[in-house]
């Protein structure tokens, strides 16, 4: 029997990017009744697909195995309260669709005994009585028999106890809950805007109404809210999590970087960690209490307080769905007093920084599904990775390609990565170029981007020093790429 899901959880039971399924829907390869796809339609265009959630077999398996006991109790479930409030709900749930059953048999076994008795009576038309009889008895034979069971079913039930599905209104947003995550860490670590400040319930921020569905208090929380809005179904999303397999809920998010407050924090630096031989990764990490809400592409000015205070703007490399571990690539360069002092050793682990922020309107446009491209000139790398993990985050892009250009020798300081994303992910291709004249090298990256990218209406993003931005910008103008369609980032 045929099961009708969103097309976010087909996504996750075909194990494909939410964003292929989206452009079948819009190809008219793929009916929506309600905003659901059935699951026999998906596996009539998907006959030979892996019919698992990617990764969903290897941590089944690491549940039968012993040695793995305790890191699956600790990060794949959920508490013991939170996984039986969902096999209660599951368990009821089959409880009904049983009753139901059961009742349409007695009342079909009830009308064909009755049907039995007009046909000994002669009363009516012997013959149409016991083609009806037949009919009865044909359709209880089918129903009764042993029929093929299908794997997506399975799946779906199998995921509604493992993790929970949240959506957000009035976006229409959705993730997953896994394991002990928190409504606030499953939607931020989905790539969501969502609303918060302190991230350990302290200051309210992140409050959202419950409109279906239940949850479960899993941290303590010090805000006090209202007898009314606990009347009315809000919790705290960073203490609570889905006690539900499906849970909706309301709550505004971030549309753009003005939604975003301006925020001051006093973090540390974790970690100073050559990447090249002039780049340096500088890794702050900020309070428990106090974390930097930001959106991927953004930036932030860090002080740096050693006697002559010192500022820079830099972009921040991190994705927001890690909001405490900020990370930022640096160069050497002589008119930088922070690259000065990060080179020169004087910034070391566990001073001080000032981070105020964020900065800027480098962010991803609304989800369309549309294809993404990527561009980007040495350090323009930070930006552009963050968007890139923002992105797969979201999972809601068919693919998503990259072009970086480097002017000096250590310009592809983190090809390694670009080589595990190609490696890990299909959606996923790069291509490295090097050219001493950054002008000039925006002209040969225009050219290893393949002509069907300007025909596709893709999106693309553009980070670096103003030359190679400015230099881009105008070959995507001349290849026929509208304007709207190209957002841009200057790095100072």
């Amino acid at each position: 029997m045929a099961q009708w899901v969103t097309v976010w959880r087909a996504a996750q039971l075909l194990d494909l990017p939410r964003g292929v399924l989206q452009q079948r829907v819009r190809a008219g390869e793929i009916e929506l009744a309600d905003g659901l796809v059935s699951t026999e339609s998906l596996l009539a265009l998907y006959p030979g697909a892996q019919l698992e959630p990617a990764g969903l077999a290897e941590r089944v398996a690491q549940i039968r195995d012993e040695s793995f006991g305790r890191r699956v109790r600790e990060r794949l479930l959920p508490s013991q309260e939170v996984l039986a409030q969902r096999m209660f709900s599951q368990s009821q749930e089959l409880a009904e669709v049983r009753h139901h059953l059961q009742r349409y048999h007695a009342l079909v076994i009830a009308l064909r005994d009755r049907m039995r008795e007009l046909g000994a009576q002669g009363a009516g038309d012997e013959a149409l009585l016991r083609g009806l009889e037949r009919e009865l008895n044909d359709g209880l034979a089918r129903v009764l028999a042993t029929e093929p069971v299908d794997a997506l079913n399975v799946m779906d039930d199998m995921l509604k106890v493992m993790s929970a599905q949240v959506t957000v209104r009035p976006s229409g947003h959705e993730f997953e809950v896994e394991g002990r995550e928190t409504l606030l860490q499953a939607g931020i670590r989905a790539g969501l805007n969502l609303n918060y400040g302190c991230g350990n319930g302290s200051c309210g921020m992140c409050k959202v109404r419950v409109a279906s569905g239940e949850v479960a208090r899993i941290l303590h929380t010090d805000y006090p809210l209202s007898q009314a809005e606990q009347m009315q179904g809000y919790v705290l999303a960073c203490a609570h999590t889905a006690a539900s397999s499906e849970l909706t809920i309301e709550t505004l998010e971030a549309a753009g970087p003005a939604d975003i407050p301006a925020q001051q924090i006093i973090a540390t630096v974790r970690a100073i960690r050559p990447l090249a031989a002039d780049t340096m990764l500088l890794h702050l990490q900020t309070p428990r209490s106090q974390r930097l809400r930001f959106l991927a592409g953004q930036s932030a000015t860090l002080g740096i307080a050693d006697g002559d205070a010192a500022r820079a703007r830099l972009a921040i490399a991190s994705c927001p769905c890690d909001d405490r571990n900020l990370h930022f690539f640096v160069a050497r360069d002589a008119q930088d007093p922070v690259s000065v002092r990060l080179f020169g050793g004087a910034l070391k682990a566990g001073d001080p920084v000032t981070v105020w922020g964020p900065h800027g309107e480098f962010a991803l446009a609304e989800e369309d599904g549309h294809p993404l491209v990527f561009a980007a000139c040495d350090t323009g790398f930070a930006p552009v990775k963050s968007l890139i993990e923002h992105a797969l985050s979201l999972d809601a892009w068919p693919s998503v390609s990259l072009f970086w250009l480097a002017t000096r020798p250590d310009g592809h300081f983190m090809a390694n990565q670009c080589r595990a994303w190609s490696e890990a992910l299909d959606p996923f291709e790069y291509t490295l170029a090097s050219h001493a004249d950054a002008g000039a090298g925006a002209v040969e990256v225009a050219r290893a981007m393949r002509a069907d990218l300007f025909d596709i209406d893709c999106a693309f993003y553009i980070a670096g020093p103003e030359v190679f931005v400015t230099a881009l910008r105008a070959e995507l103008a001349n290849a026929g790429v509208p304007a709207a369609q190209v957002h841009t980032e200057v790095l100072e």
